[in-house]
Parts: C-alpha cells; sequence; structure tokens
C-alpha cells in the first residue's frame, strides 16, 4: 500500500515523501484534487493526506472539504488524514466528524505524523484481510449449499462455517458422531445435516431425547419391550434402534442415561446387536448413531457418572457448536429470518439490532427466535425496539431514572414535590412528547426513551392524561 500526499506546495511534497521513504514507505506525491483522485483510482492507496486549500488567494478550507468528500465517494474505507492551517481549522474538525481520520496542523510533527499513518496503514491490512477472509467465507458457503443439503442452516461467522463444513465431509462416513453445544444452540439441526448428506438420507431418521424419560422406559424406548416386561407395558413395543435400521438414530441429552443404558448401549455399539426389554431373543440394527449433549462428558467421565468406554465410541467425530454469544455474525442473519418468520412487514430498529449483538444468549438460538416472536407479539410500530424484545432500557436513554419501587409502585419517598422545578420539568417534557405524539402513548413513549409502562407509571404520578393532550 502506498501513502498519498496531496499538497499545491513542493516544499511540503517533497519534505513528507522523504519522510515517509526514509521510514521504508512507498509515497506517491501530486499537487491537486484532480490528479489525488486518479491516483486512488488506479494506485493501490492505503492513506491520503490531503491539504485543506489548493488556491493562494483561498483559505476557507472548502476544496478540501470537495475533496475529501469526493475521496470518501470512491472509497468510504479509505482514511484521510487533513493537513491544516489555522484559518481551515473549523473545516477540518467539521470532516472529522463525517469521517476523516485524523487532521494535523502545519508545521507538523513528523513523530505524531508516522504514527498516524502507521496507525492507519495497519488498520488498513487488517481490513483487507479480514474482506478476504469473508470474500473466502462466502465462496466457500455458497459451494456447500450448492454441492450439499445444509437444511435451511442460517449462518455467517467462521465457528459456524467450520462446522457445518466438518459436518458435511464425515457424513457419508458411518462413523459415530457426538454433537456437543449448549442448550438451544442448533444440535438437533446440525444432525439433520449429517443425516441429510449421508448414504443413509433416504432412510429412517429416528429421534429419542434421553433426557425425558425415566430409566426404565428410556431403555424400552431405545431397545423395545415385551408385553409384561414392565408395570404398564400391555403390548410389544417397538425401539428406536429397530425402527431405525437401515438408517440414523438421532440420541439427544446423551449425558442422561442411566448406568444400564449406557451399558446397553455400548453393546450395541460393539456388536450391533440388542435385546427388547422383557426378551432373551438377540436382535441386530443397522444404524448409525449420532448423540448430541449439552454435558461435559470428560467431567462426567471423572465423576464416575459415565462411561469412558462408551465415550471413545461415540466421539469418534465430535463437532462441537459453539454458543450464540461467541457468533456474533450469524445473530443478524438468524434475526431477520426469525423475524420474516413470524412478520411479514416488521423490520429492525438500528438500536434493536445493536441490542440483539450485545445480548449474552444464555438460551442461544432458541432464545433469539423467542425474542423475536415476543417482539412481534408485544411491538406496536412498524420497526422492532430493543424494548419489545424485552431488554431492559438503559437509564442514559430515560428521561430521568425511574424512582425506587415497592411492588411495582414508586416509593414516595424518592418523588419530587409537584411544585418543584424537576417535576415541572419533567411534566413539561411528557406533556409535549404526547402532544407531538397525538396521544399515541407507544410512539411518545418511544421518543421519549421509556417503556410504555414506565410512561404511564410517570403519568400517573403527574397527573396526567392522554385526552388532555390531544387537541
Amino acid at each position: 500500500m502506498q501513502v498519498l500526499v496531496v499538497d499545491d506546495q513542493a516544499a511540503v511534497r517533497s519534505a513528507l515523501q522523504l519522510l515517509f521513504e526514509l521510514q521504508g514507505l512507498e509515497c506517491v506525491a501530486v499537487a491537486a484534487p484532480n490528479e489525488a483522485l486518479e491516483c486512488v483510482r488506479n494506485l493501490d492507496v492505503g492513506v491520503v493526506i490531503a491539504d485543506m486549500n489548493y488556491t493562494k488567494d483561498t483559505t476557507s478550507g472548502a476544496e478540501g472539504r470537495e475533496l475529501f468528500r469526493a475521496l470518501r465517494a470512491l472509497d468510504p474505507e479509505l482514511p484521510v488524514i487533513l493537513l491544516t492551517a489555522w484559518t481551515s481549522l473549523e473545516t477540518a474538525v467539521e470532516l472529522v466528524k463525517e469521517g476523516a481520520a485524523d487532521y494535523i496542523a502545519k508545521p507538523w510533527d513528523d513523530r505524531k505524523l508516522l504514527l498516524s499513518v502507521s496507525n492507519l496503514l495497519q488498520l488498513q491490512q487488517a481490513r483487507r484481510d479480514n474482506l478476504r477472509l469473508r470474500s473466502h467465507d462466502l465462496r466457500v458457503r455458497a459451494q456447500l449449499l450448492e454441492r450439499y443439503d445444509v437444511r435451511g442452516l442460517v449462518y455467517q461467522s467462521r465457528a459456524m462455517q467450520e462446522v457445518v463444513s466438518l459436518a458435511v465431509h464425515v457424513a457419508p462416513s458411518d462413523a459415530p458422531v457426538l454433537i456437543t453445544g449448549p442448550n438451544g444452540s442448533g444440535k438437533e439441526r446440525l444432525a439433520e445435516i449429517v443425516q441429510a448428506n449421508s448414504r443413509r438420507k433416504d432412510q429412517p431418521f429416528v429421534r429419542i431425547n434421553a433426557g425425558g424419560l425415566p430409566d426404565q422406559l428410556l431403555e424400552a424406548e431405545l431397545f423395545g419391550a415385551e408385553p409384561g416386561a414392565f408395570t404398564g407395558a400391555t403390548k410389544l413395543r417397538v425401539g428406536r434402534f429397530e425402527a431405525a435400521h437401515g438408517g440414523t438414530l438421532f440420541l439427544d441429552e446423551l449425558g442422561n442415561l442411566s448406568a444400564s443404558g449406557q451399558m446397553k448401549l455400548l453393546r450395541v455399539l460393539q456388536t450391533g446387536e440388542f435385546q427388547r426389554l422383557g426378551s432373551n431373543t438377540t436382535r441386530k440394527a443397522d444404524v448409525r448413531l449420532i448423540s448430541a449433549t449439552n454435558a461435559d462428558l470428560k467431567a462426567e467421565i471423572a465423576a464416575g457418572r459415565f462411561r469412558e468406554d462408551l465415550y471413545f465410541r461415540l466421539n469418534v467425530i465430535e463437532l462441537e457448536i459453539p454458543p450464540l454469544a461467541q457468533r456474533v455474525d450469524d445473530i443478524e442473519p438468524l434475526a431477520q429470518v426469525f423475524l420474516s418468520r413470524h412478520s411479514a412487514t416488521r423490520s429492525f430498529a438500528p438500536e434493536a439490532l445493536m441490542a440483539l449483538k450485545q445480548h449474552d444468549w444464555p438460551g442461544n438460538v432458541r432464545e433469539l427466535e423467542n425474542r423475536i416472536q415476543r417482539a412481534v407479539l408485544v411491538g406496536t410500530s412498524e420497526q422492532v425496539q430493543s424494548k419489545d424484545l424485552g431488554f431492559a432500557v438503559s437509564p442514559s436513554h430515560d428521561v430521568q431514572a425511574e424512582p425506587a419501587q415497592v411492588n411495582g409502585d414508586p416509593d414516595p419517598t424518592s418523588v419530587d414535590p409537584p411544585d418543584s422545578p424537576l417535576t415541572q420539568a419533567e411534566r413539561a417534557v411528557i406533556e409535549a412528547a404526547l402532544t407531538r405524539a397525538n396521544g399515541v402513548i407507544a410512539r411518545a413513549a418511544a421518543e421519549l426513551g421509556l417503556s410504555r409502562q414506565a410512561l404511564y407509571r410517570r403519568m400517573t404520578r403527574l397527573g396526567l392524561s392522554v385526552e388532555r393532550q390531544v387537541r
């Protein structure tokens, strides 16, 4: 990358070019804005250092402003450092607000200028590297979508790209797959991807949740049961292994298997044989097993609650799904899909998208969809707001902090007297907002940065009614 210097004074161009080249930085220097734009179009420019004035009888910085905006139009990410004299300082400050990287007064400090340019070039290189990685990831994802069935999985993050790539790569084998990850992260969907791209894709895909059944019922579900095998067993029950013959069995919440269930599962994996409860007849099943758990199986082994030999049988291939909070790039595309699923007309307010990305997501993808569904149900505006998602409104967005509450009511000791200046000012602000909103509480609350409930509480405390504000 090159440093581009734009200045109509030959001495300035020469001094800066020498300064950068002594530091091993390639530098191009031109005298006029049109030459600078041509360089940006045709050269690999990483940073621009631009003077603010190019006409001797002009000191306003207007030409510098025009050049900066033209550079931004060509490449919004190109950093521009402004060289300014005190007469054009106000314009330089204005352009920094518009996105200029920095401004440096003439005569400049060599050390400060070099440090600023060096940092900006490093940022540019990092940005380009990131764009290359994203471009590569998009190509890989497009190839995966073209060649494999990913069951409509929505993702953009590199972390999920690696997980999905491994899943489709190992799918054609019959090796057992262990999917790990927190609750709600999408383990079952990943199991579907493995099945859909396996040689067994046209055979049964049978699911069972090991966490929702008592030991005896779970074993009956897995291996089947003869009539009378246990209390309540009045007819023959075909187990999931038998039902999945020739296909795939997905065993969710593996960590909840009892010791007896673990032993029987190990035997099936070793021999392909099993017995129904209440029967001595040995049966065979050709089943590919995909299991999933949110438990730390190594810790369970250390505690004596899980068989180590079974773990190694199951963990031939491990697919680990990271929590949603560690793959922030997936949050917005997932949220957009969930929103379109529950509403054909709504969109997200920018602050709602920011709130989504900043949330910790302890419930992962499942929590995200639930919050989007909640927002569609409780929201009243065309755009989903962060308060619709159930996120607390920051006090900094409040007109003033809510008073302490007991059982939902304001604490009388914390409320200012009715005739105090603060109370009068608060009443005036709320009245004005209600008038502008034509009495629509949701709109007035959004303008004030409050929830509707908070606005109602304040109106009650101040003795305000909607009708009084609508004329």
